[in-house]
């Protein structure tokens, strides 16, 4: 049985009765299960089987089946005095950078929005350090904070005329501060796009009666800009944080995760156990808390965007 198209006035289909076509309302459907097929293998089972592994006493040397041992790598890793660290270690990282480049990048913003002329260019220029790779921006930091031949020393010596020799990558805390200085400068132009784009959208007849009542700039920024830009603030804070919450590529460049686990951020930890370690198991527990706190933390940045858009409307 086939179906037949036909088209009518206004370029309207007439789809005649009789095969997968008949009933356009599925068509869809059709159309999309190719590429939800891929997905499910892609996505969907290594996930669930990555779940399961979890659950069990799994290994990548083992030839044997995995046993299921219930919560046991879970409670392994509530123990673990290194994951629990590792864990603080990530949310300090998340709110000190994400807080960080949403200052920087609401300050930048603002000004740029008051650059009449070569905004474009400067839009180009700001948007240069997110077309680097994370591991080209760590090789480039490593070698700025090299202790021997690195910028930073070699800028410091020029100063002070006598050898200036600090350990930015292993001394605590320097090395965690340095990997947060090369995540703020490599993402603060993603929260900078994103909030002049806000700015833009901004009626222009609003900040102009501002003006007339006598308003200054900075109580146009404070009572204007920022109340117009919450939702754009929360949609990039949301992304951002899920974005450095599975942090790898800087902190396995620049300093490894190290020296004695003192820059250990979670998925540099996650890569340690599962692959070098070949606890494959307990790499797949700490993942999924990781996730399930990264999912809490986007839910309660959503549920305040949803609260600013009925206060909107």
């Amino acid at each position: 049985m086939s179906s037949t198209i036909e088209v009518g006035k206004a370029g309207k289909l007439n789809i005649k009765k009789g095969g997968y076509l008949a009933n356009y309302g599925k068509l869809p459907y059709f159309l999309l299960l190719p590429a939800l097929v891929i997905m499910a293998f892609v996505v969907a089972y290594p996930i669930i089987y990555s779940f399961y592994i979890s659950f069990t006493n799994y290994t990548l040397l083992s030839s044997s089946r995995p046993k299921f041992i219930g919560f046991k790598n879970y409670v392994t890793l509530f123990k673990d005095p290194v994951f629990l660290r590792a864990l603080l270690r990530t949310i300090i990282y998340m709110l000190v950078a994400v807080n960080s480049e949403f200052i920087l990048g609401l300050l930048i913003a603002n000004a740029m929005s008051h650059v009449v002329r070569g905004q474009g260019i400067l839009r180009t220029i700001m948007m240069m350090p997110m077309m680097f790779a994370p591991v080209l921006v760590g090789f480039q930091f490593k070698w700025i904070f090299n202790d021997q031949v690195g910028l930073i020393n070699n800028i410091l010596y020029e100063i002070f005329k006598h050898p200036v020799i600090i350990p930015w990558l292993i001394k605590k805390p320097l090395g965690f501060i340095t990997i947060l200085i090369a995540e703020i400068w490599m993402n603060t132009p993603f929260m900078v796009i994103i909030f002049l784009a806000g700015i833009m959208a901004i009626p222009p007849e609003i900040l102009e009666a501002s003006e007339v009542d006598g308003a200054s700039e900075w109580q146009k920024f404070i009572h204007i800009t920022v109340p117009s830009l919450m939702p754009f603030i929360y949609i990039a804070m949301a992304v951002r944080s899920l974005d450095i919450a599975k942090a790898y590529d800087l902190v396995s460049i620049m300093t490894g995760g190290g020296p004695a686990h003192r820059t250990e951020l979670i998925w540099t930890y996650v890569f340690r156990l599962a692959f070098t370690s070949q606890k494959f198991a307990l790499g797949s527990a700490m993942s999924f808390i990781t996730v399930i706190l990264a999912v809490l933390f986007t839910y309660y940045l959503f549920r305040q965007l949803i609260k600013v858009r009925k206060v909107r409307e």
